[in-house]
């Protein structure tokens, strides 16, 4: 019986890949491991929890942008070195490996969708380190699925949108930087997105991008999340990067292009704003 293996469960990716696939009843074996159960560093680690048959859904990363840019080596071990081992696990007992990337590979400076063949230039020590995981995979395993996503959310932990949540709360007005462009991403329709490419085996040996369809700023964004929580939009006011000073540089537009994802037969994402409408409602 084939089996999934999901790193990183206890995050925000992590635990709706897990909620998920327990709940599909196809008698598929799930195991999660937290960074506590399993350190990605350790080549011994991983190669034991990596058994024939497994898919490996690695959703575990160093995802402290800006504390990267002072601890890259930290940063290098859990976003290069912890792929590499996964990958080479997975080859050496015929697994496969679905390995989670982001839009901060590349530069930031575009203005119409990134394919997956794009020209990557990161500009920041996380970026850095996710791209070095991505050769490492390809190094170690050519044919892991490497799926790229960007502005990932979800309705509970610390992200974005729960930040929102709590800000409106606390802050009568709050400013909101709106010339960084994206596509905010719903956790839960991710994970339904990596777990499609595990149950299809054809879809192998490729980069993949997966986020909600359409764009918005971190402004728009915000303001979505007042609308939807019934509280008023006018409230957030638009300030420019310049005016939020932050260690590490984040993409002005990272939008990625879902092309190749439909051309592999998958399931288009959804828009932005119905999923986040859908996580708001989950929320109350």
């Amino acid at each position: 019986m084939n089996a999934i293996v999901v790193t990183g469960a206890h995050g925000q990716l992590g635990r709706r890949v897990m909620s998920l696939a327990s709940e599909r009843g196809d008698g598929v074996e799930v195991s999660g491991y937290s960074s506590a159960d399993l350190d990605i560093t350790d080549p011994d680690a991983v190669a034991a929890a990596v058994s024939a048959g497994a898919t490996v859904i690695n959703c575990a990363a160093y995802t402290a942008v800006d504390a990267a840019e002072t601890d890259e080596a930290r940063a290098s071990a859990v976003n290069a070195d912890g792929p590499r081992n996964l990958a080479r696990a997975c080859g050496r007992v015929g697994a496969r490996l679905i390995h989670v990337s982001t839009d901060y590979v590349f530069d930031g400076t575009a203005t119409e969708p990134y394919e997956v063949d794009a020209e990557t230039a990161p500009q920041s020590a996380y970026g850095r380190t996710k791209l070095a995981g991505e050769l490492a995979v390809h190094e170690e395993l050519p044919e892991a699925v490497i799926v790229r996503t960007a502005w990932v959310y979800d309705n509970t932990g610390k992200n974005f949108v729960t930040t929102m949540r709590r800000l409106e709360g606390e802050r009568e007005t709050l400013s909101v930087v709106n010339d960084q462009i994206g596509s905010p991403t719903f956790a839960l329709d991710l994970a339904a997105g990596l777990l499609e490419i595990e149950a299809d085996p054809a879809v192998g040996a490729r980069t993949l991008h997966y986020t909600n369809a359409g764009q918005a700023s971190w402004f728009d964004l915000a303001r979505a999340v007042f609308a939807g929580i019934g509280a008023d939009p006018e409230r957030v006011h638009p300030c420019s990067s310049a005016e939020y000073v932050v260690p590490a540089p984040r993409p002005a537009y990272s939008v990625l292009s879902p092309t190749a994802w439909v051309e592999a037969g998958l399931t288009p994402a959804r828009p932005w704003s119905d999923a986040l409408t859908a996580a708001l409602a989950q929320s109350t």
